[in-house]
């Protein structure tokens, strides 16, 4: 195994959480064969990038049966709108300016682009979600991004590249940095997305681990990889979203020259040893507060339902080992998930309403980085004396819509 950033052989294993089942690999009935497979993480003793060990073949993971799509998220889909105004008024788009989105799921980022008269493109190896973004009017080819594309497809250089939550997926960074440098104008613009290393070891956010996510970044590491393509970060902007998302502007270095760039120590943080440590210490120490607690309201006669089946409520369930003697169904508003299974704990997943049609006595939100939003669009639930258990950063219960909120003594 090498660091897939600087080829360096010396990893050392940072964290184990087992072996898992892809997180998105949701079941269509319980009689289909589950494959699991490590999710360890190592950190690369040359450059500090931090990896799976382990990495599923992406034709597994992005299938046609791939549930995830952007547009059923109220907050996601508003991020995304002020992310194409703002890239189109700092950068003065106009007509003739060609943006490309990797990754496109189904067209909503470009989608703001192209309202605004600007020429887009997507790139979704998803056949289904490619659809649905063609349904948009957005042309888009359904490929993994390379190298190896054919140049004549793209109607010109790319003034705009953006490749939102897909840079930690991409197993050859080489290979899709060379394709970026053959794709993008020389006064062009890279733009990424992607969970920072230092909001996920500080805040405990352990879930976001699984299969999908290969690297986990910080602006060193980056700045690392893209001057050795000739391009330099020149702007980073911090996003709460996802849980700690940091968004990087790139170009090419000679138009850096056009760009006040002032990043103050930005490029130079990178988790210490002892925040690694405290950080396997303590998320020990949460799975086991958060067993505690559910057993606890089990134990009473109380009935507990999750809420919401993000890819990252997979790991923290699989890791905990909560599977549907504790959790009855988990409630979800995607229709690409509701009516199957959870992947390795095989819990049912049912549609929102029956959350307010059943009244259990405490819902789990597992898409925690989504709760506020979720506590308010199921407020009735509260209303109705319903409890909300929030797991990350460490378990609580919230007994209302406002966000007061009590520990794990609290039942």
């Amino acid at each position: 195994m090498k660091c897939r950033i600087c080829y360096n052989e010396n990893l050392k294993m940072f964290l184990s959480l087992g072996y898992h089942p892809p997180s998105d690999a949701f079941l269509s009935n319980l009689t289909e064969p589950e494959t699991h497979y490590p999710l360890t993480v190592y950190e690369c003793a040359g450059c500090g990038l931090f990896q799976l060990g382990y990495v599923v073949p992406k034709e597994i993971l992005y299938n046609d049966k791939y549930p995830y799509e952007t547009g059923m998220n109220v907050d996601g889909v508003k991020h995304f709108r002020e992310l194409a105004e703002s890239v189109i008024n700092q950068f003065h788009l106009g007509h003739n300016d060609l943006v490309v989105d990797i990754g496109s799921n189904d067209g909503t980022l470009l989608s703001g682009f192209k309202e605004s008269g600007c020429k887009v493109l997507g790139i979704e190896p998803v056949k289904q979600l490619a659809e649905k973004s063609k349904e948009k009017g957005i042309d888009t080819y359904s490929w993994f991004f390379s190298s190896l594309m054919p140049e004549p497809l793209f109607i010109g250089k790319a003034k705009i590249i953006t490749a939102t939550n897909v840079f930690a997926h991409v197993d050859d960074l080489h290979d899709f940095m060379e394709g970026i440098d053959k794709l993008l104008a020389d006064n062009g613009i890279f733009i990424i997305e992607a969970p920072y290393i230092g909001d996920l070891l500080e805040n405990f956010e352990f879930d976001t681990i699984y299969h999908e996510h290969l690297s986990y970044f910080s602006p060193k590491v980056l700045h690392n990889l893209f001057k050795q393509f000739g391009m330099v970060i020149f702007k980073i902007d911090k996003f709460p979203i996802h849980g700690g998302t940091y968004r990087y502007y790139v170009c090419k270095k000679p138009y850096s020259e056009m760009f006040k760039i002032n990043l103050g120590n930005g490029l130079g943080y990178h988790p210490d040893t002892s925040t690694c440590s405290a950080f396997v210490e303590k998320i020990e120490k949460n799975r086991e507060e958060l067993i505690w607690l559910l057993r606890s309201i089990k134990m009473k006669g109380k009935r507990i339902v999750g809420v919401s089946a993000p890819a990252k409520g997979n790991t923290l369930l699989n890791y905990c080992k909560i599977g549907p003697e504790t959790l009855d169904y988990i409630t979800e508003k995607s229709d690409l998930k509701i009516g199957k299974y959870t992947p390795g704990t095989h819990i049912p997943i049912v549609p929102d309403s029956k959350l307010l049609e059943d009244m259990p006595d405490y819902a789990l939100i597992l898409a925690w980085n989504w709760s506020e939003q979720i506590m308010n669009n199921l407020k009735a639930y509260t209303d109705k004396g319903g409890k909300w258990i929030v797991p990350i950063p460490e378990p609580h219960i919230i007994r209302t819509g406002a966000g007061a909120w009590v520990g794990i003594d609290g039942l």
